[in-house]
């Protein structure tokens, strides 16, 4: 493929356009034939794409020329602490808590909601070392295409991009159930039923698709707007969920909390694995980086300072729940706002709506943000369509690559259940955040072409005990094998393998901010995510394993395709 001439200000292009060169630039799609001739070369192309890694120039300078304007850089930490109150909570407290006491934890959720915490602040930890150091749009995308290469990263984007998706979805049905619930007490009394549709995907709720268009419509608007608006909501919010925990604990009846394990230790972790979705919001304020004023000090600030509030937040808010009402009584789609009315205050039952639904409208506003700069620097890597990528010259936003995330979303809210959606999203989420800790690992232990090779050998053969152990623990515990042999040889091995790691020369130290006691803490965030992955279940993994299939063959038909033509470019002219 020929490489792309700078466009001058005077010749830029209209941005409302679409052709086919906009959406398939690359050689190998100009015609059938030279499609047919690409599809030939598949396995030499795939062998050479596999582990072909990017550089940290490709995703901060390179890449972002693929959007002709640049974003705004416009946000502190002060942004992104309210960036990351406002994604987080709301997004999964007010939605899955009640779902996951009654089904699965009991009183017992205020201990799944600790355990997901601490694992989502490891993962903070990993994160914010490479948003200081690669501030660019793309987040984890990028991050993984550094240092794991092209195709675990698209692997990622997949599984980004079905976050994005089925995460907007669900806060969209849930925001319809709470405001059904302050109309009348029926959280699907806004929905319409179709017979003729399975179980899980028969209450059509055109709610939902209007609440997604309108919030996706004010992030587009311009971040710095969107920033704002969030800020003046939360501060409400936070009002708010003072009021809920107070008055919580104000109507304790401690013998709601017994049992405390009705479900066993199997349903907390069952149930923390869930309700990580509740800790989401903050990879999406990470894809903010590229807006940030000062990314290498404003990030951790904003991250770690966050989330560490809010898990304190969280384990509080879901106490006073179980305390207010005895578990089996708790309402699975609206359980903040029901229990008010159950033990006698309805007019506290609004006002605790209310606060759900803003909290709901604010992570939809900040996810719309996030989920589009992923979208966007995927695009840049014409992984999907690079007519995703183009960022508008006045708003400094993608509009296409929001448009896109928006349609799709409000096609999945449209059709699918709460239920079927959490366990889809926990799943990519987790796996995500595994392989953060994973190429966290690689990045300081190994630098090509400096890593000696037996310590490269030696890296490898460490990662894979610690990978392999971690797998190890969560299959004795969903085989329901309680025996303690097991455990402690996993154990043992996780921890000689971590050790083994922490013996061997570090081969990159972080220039501006880096990750506290590596090589434990990230190989502590591997083992925690795939255990939080077993205790999921079986259908989540199916489901997981289809939706991959599913990439893996776009890849093979499109995207290794589109990547090749672009890394190969000057060979391909020449």
């Amino acid at each position: 493929m020929a490489e792309e001439k700078p466009i001058s200000s005077t010749t830029k292009r209209s941005y409302w356009r679409w052709s086919k060169t906009d959406f398939f630039p690359e050689t190998s799609f100009q015609t059938l034939s030279s499609y047919k001739t690409a599809l030939s070369q598949t396995c030499p192309r795939l062998s050479d794409r596999l582990l072909a890694r990017s550089s940290s120039t490709d995703e901060l300078v390179t890449l972002q020329k693929v959007s002709e304007n640049p974003m705004q850089k416009c946000l502190t930490w002060w942004d992104l602490i309210w960036l990351s109150f406002g994604s987080v909570v709301g997004s999964g407290i007010f939605v899955i808590t009640g779902q996951e006491a009654h089904n699965h934890a009991g009183p017992a959720i205020v201990l799944s909601y600790a355990i997901s915490g601490l694992s989502a602040l490891l993962s903070v930890f990993c994160y914010t070392e490479f948003a200081a150091e690669i501030p660019v749009a793309g987040g984890s995308f990028s991050y993984l295409r550094v240092e794991l290469g092209d195709f675990v990263a698209f692997i990622a984007a997949g599984n980004i991009l079905l976050e994005a998706l089925v995460g907007a979805a669900g806060l969209g049905r849930s925001w319809s159930s709470y405001f059904a619930s302050m109309i009348k007490n029926d959280s699907d009394f806004l929905r319409i039923k179709v017979d003729s549709l399975p179980e899980g995907f028969n209450l059509l709720d055109p709610l939902a698709v209007v609440v997604l268009l309108v919030a996706n419509g004010i992030a587009m608007s311009g971040t710095k707007r969107t920033s704002w608006l969030n800020w003046i909501a939360s501060l409400v919010s936070g009002a708010v969920i003072v009021f809920v925990i107070v008055f919580g604990f104000i109507h304790a009846k401690t013998s709601n909390l017994e049992p405390f394990f009705p479900y066993g230790v199997e349903g907390v972790f069952r149930a923390a694995a869930v309700v990580y979705w509740s800790y989401t919001g903050f990879d999406m304020v990470a894809n903010m980086a590229e807006e940030t004023k000062k990314p290498s000090r404003d990030i951790p600030i904003g991250l770690v300072g966050s989330m560490s509030g809010i898990t304190v937040v969280y384990c509080l808010m879901a106490l006073a729940l179980t305390l207010m009402v005895k578990y089996t009584e708790i309402d699975v789609n609206a359980a903040y706002s029901v229990v008010f009315e159950q033990i006698g205050m309805n007019w506290a039952k609004y006002l605790v709506s209310i606060c759900a639904l803003k909290g709901m409208t604010t992570s939809l506003l900040v996810g719309s943000l996030g989920q589009a700069r992923y979208t966007t620097q995927i695009a840049r890597a014409h992984m999907i369509p690079p007519f995703f990528a183009l960022i508008h010259p006045k708003t400094g936003t993608p509009v296409y690559a929001t448009l896109l995330v928006t349609l799709i979303s409000a096609i999945v809210a449209l059709f699918s259940s709460l239920d079927v959606l959490s366990s889809v999203l926990s799943f990519s989420t987790l796996f995500i955040f595994m392989l953060i800790a994973v190429a966290l690992l690689v990045r300081r232990y190994y630098v090509k072409d400096v890593t000696p090779k037996n310590d490269l050998v030696k890296f490898l053969m460490c990662l894979f005990i610690t990978i392999g152990s971690s797998i190890g623990v969560s299959a004795l515990w969903n085989s329901n094998e309680r025996g303690w042999l097991g455990y402690t040889a996993a154990g043992l091995l996780w921890f000689f393998g971590t050790l083994g790691m922490a013996f061997l020369s570090k081969q990159r130290v972080p220039k501006v901010w880096g990750v506290p006691l590596v090589p434990w803490l990230p190989s502590l965030s591997i083992v925690m995510n795939l255990f939080l992955i077993g205790s999921l279940g079986l259908t989540a993994i199916l489901r997981f394993i289809i939706c991959s299939a599913v990439m893996i063959v776009y890849y093979l038909l499109v995207g290794l395709h589109a990547t090749y033509d672009v890394a190969h470019q000057n060979e391909l002219s020449a």
